[in-house]
């Protein structure tokens, strides 16, 4: 199969995983555990999946120039990112989130166009255009509400600083997952990650009940440490060794749909015309950002 073809769906894939975390990471806070906690049991689990996983890669080291991109990219991918997403998750209801997020692109294209030279084609701000008018129609003709968001606002400007750090991350990795192995920059990553998010989170985290969590808290967190974040970093990183930074952001636009149509399997809202005309926007902006540019032979 060819390589630019699974780049796009380990990205579908990825952004699938982070629809419906939305909507399943919300429902185990604050009832179980803290938006900080949860960041703590995230890094530490996936963490410790990769580097259970690392034998099996390709042994490599980092070079010493390379550590302070590294350093960077865990404070923005592993730290910044993910506090200011639970935090306001837990503030704010998951649609908000799914769809605010959808900021990162814009972000995106404008650090990859000043740090990594990518070139902003026609073809690829259409893309966007159609891409975010689909996610904003998503959220703006969505009846939908969640109880337990004490407050919105705040929520949701966490949700933007999370876009664009999350944003940030994409541009500095991009570097990086040309010369390592994806399992080697993600061991280290989170590794730091774990360090970094201490000091914040540990009190959060040992408040946990762990040894009294309902099955339904548990497979939520479950699937928030080996799918939302070793899945989707690994997958995202693999599809960065293939696609552009600006690409691999406009997936984010498919987190809003992703969303919607989970809450509609769980009864939680109806299809309606405008969601099936906004959906389509959305496939179509994807579509448009990750087809390549042929070159023309004179």
């Amino acid at each position: 199969m060819d390589k630019r073809l699974l780049a796009i769906l380990a990205a579908t894939g990825a952004s699938t995983i982070y629809g419906l975390n939305h909507t399943i990471a919300k429902g185990v806070m604050p009832a179980h555990i803290e938006a900080f906690g949860f960041i703590m049991l995230r890094v530490l689990g996936a963490a410790i999946l990769f580097w259970l996983l690392s034998p099996f890669a390709p042994k490599e080291k980092i070079d010493k120039k390379d550590w302070p991109r590294m350093l960077c990219c865990a404070i923005f991918g592993m730290c910044i990112n993910m506090l200011f997403f639970f935090k306001g998750l837990s503030l704010s209801t998951p649609i908000n989130s799914s769809v605010i997020i959808t900021l990162s692109p814009v972000m995106v294209l404008i650090l990859a166009s000043i740090i990594l030279k990518e070139k902003i084609t026609l073809i690829k701000g259409v893309g966007i255009a159609f891409g975010l008018s689909g996610a904003l129609a998503l959220v703006l003709f969505s009846t939908d509400s969640v109880t337990n968001a004490p407050n919105i606002p705040l929520g949701n400007l966490m949700f933007i600083v999370n876009a664009f750090s999350y944003g940030f991350y994409l541009v500095i990795v991009k570097p990086l997952t040309k010369k390592y192995h994806a399992i080697t920059l993600m061991k280290w990553l989170f590794l730091m990650g774990v360090f970094l998010n201490l000091p914040v989170t540990y009190s959060e985290f040992v408040a946990v009940d762990w040894f009294h969590l309902p099955f339904d808290a548990i497979w939520r967190m479950a699937f928030v440490v080996a799918g939302t974040t070793f899945s989707t970093y690994l997958l995202n990183i693999y599809a960065l060794k293939q696609l552009s930074a600006s690409t691999i952001s406009v997936f984010m636009y498919l987190q809003p749909l992703i969303a919607i149509i989970y809450a509609i399997l769980v009864g939680a809202d109806q299809l309606t015309t405008i969601k099936v005309a906004a959906g389509l926007l959305v496939f179509v902006g994807v579509y448009l950002v990750s087809v390549k540019k042929t070159k023309t032979r004179a």
